[in-house]
């Protein structure tokens, strides 16, 4: 099953995005709208962190075992990386902090609140983290922690219904998709993308998304070049921040396949994965790209089909990475905007898959191998976190 780490989590939009890098620093770009967003239940006046920190665990040394869930990266040397590890005291959760691109790491306070994954368990948990700034940031998941001090102090804000499943930020506002999940019974059977002020404010609706895949869901949105992209249903939307509405443009993939992911290569250029036609652990694979915010596509290439679907990522290049799994996980690699590909990291590992997928750079790229989703990694997931500065060609792993 594609990305066991959540199985049985059903996803209200299929789409990956840029691997919480921070995209805040990017200017907004221009586009056009389609139709008016609506309003969600939410807080009117700015939505900041309680004063005092949270209980979770204290700064200092990484804790001894950590392995991690989610990672996001502000510039290519400093990034934040959530995870879980054994510990005496629950809940277990850790926030690791580099400033040298992995070769030394500080623990930071984390949200009190337990690693997990979605609709499983009757307790919140949370399963994603991105920062806007090397101060500004959210933990998500069962609710929306955010920081404005760097990590020293989290506090629960208001959110709209339903869990987090993903989140995004592009120039001055913070993307959320967001949908029910119940104890054990996974994600409801539609989602809803909405944006506020990164600043704080009122959570606007912008797009309903039926249920369709089964993938991660911290990369459910897209981000690059101060654009959002994400796939609803066949269709794939572009948000352009400081523009009203979005686009909205059908995704051609071949019948029975449906769209899995998207990826932003640049201000107007897309990606988009397509998977259908399953057997033994294997998804035919196709890649198309549309060098007009997705008015036109054209066919790139073929994937190799071993793993069940897969998520996509981009480099402002236009190299493209893949990560997908079953019996094993697979990173695939093309350098040439989805004409060829090369399998290029194999972890025969059962199909623990992968998170957070993407770059920082047009060389440096991450990946989440295995991500921890039990409070202090009692499912032993492996947690590691590999990086790549070729841009997809090669992949390293890297220790907490």
């Amino acid at each position: 099953m594609l990305m066991s780490r959540w199985v049985g989590v059903l996803a209200a939009v299929g789409v990956l995005g840029l691997a919480g890098c921070g995209t805040a620093h990017e200017p907004a770009v221009a586009g056009s709208a389609s139709t008016p967003v609506r309003s969600v239940s939410g807080s009117s006046t700015p939505t900041r962190p309680s004063a005092g920190p949270t209980a979770g665990t204290p700064a200092g040394q990484v804790p001894a075992g950590f392995a991690a869930t989610s990672v996001t990266w502000v510039s290519p040397d400093e990034a934040f990386v959530l995870g879980t590890a054994p510990c005496a005291h629950a809940p277990c959760t850790s926030i690791a902090r580099t400033l040298d691109r992995g070769a030394g790491w500080t623990a930071l306070p984390a949200p009190a609140v337990p690693v997990g994954a979605p609709g499983l368990g009757s307790a919140p948990v949370v399963w994603g983290i991105r920062f806007a700034t090397p101060e500004h940031g959210f933990v998500f998941g069962d609710g929306l922690w955010e920081t404005t001090d760097g990590g020293q102090r989290w506090g629960r804000v208001t959110a709209p219904f339903g869990s987090v499943l993903s989140l995004a930020i592009v120039p001055g506002r913070v993307l959320a998709l967001v949908a029910r999940c119940t104890p054990g019974g996974g994600c409801g059977q539609y989602g809803l993308l909405v944006s506020r002020p990164l600043s704080g404010g009122i959570w606007t609706g912008i797009a309903k998304a039926a249920v369709t895949n089964l993938i991660d869901p911290d990369d459910l949105i897209a981000t690059q070049a101060g654009v959002a992209a994400a796939v609803v249903g066949t269709d794939v939307i572009v948000i352009r921040p400081g523009a009203p509405g979005f686009t909205l443009q059908p995704i051609p993939c071949p019948s029975p396949a449906r769209p899995s992911s998207v990826a932003v290569i640049s201000a107007s250029r897309l990606a988009i994965l397509c998977t259908g036609q399953g057997y033994t652990g294997h998804t035919i694979k196709h890649v198309y790209v549309s060098e007009d915010d997705g008015a036109h596509w054209a066919l790139a290439g073929q994937p190799s089909p071993a793993g069940d679907a897969g998520t996509l990522a981009a480099t402002t290049a236009g190299q493209l990475a893949i990560a997908t799994a079953s019996a094993a996980s697979w990173l695939f690699y093309s350098p040439d905007a989805g004409a060829s590909w090369q399998v290029v990291n194999q972890q025969d590992d059962g199909g623990a898959g992968w998170a957070d997928l993407g770059f920082t750079t047009a060389t440096d790229g991450v990946v989440v191998h295995g991500p921890a989703d039990s409070e202090g990694n009692s499912t032993q997931r492996p947690g590691q976190l590999f990086l790549t500065d070729d841009a997809g060609a090669t992949w390293y792993q890297v220790t907490f």
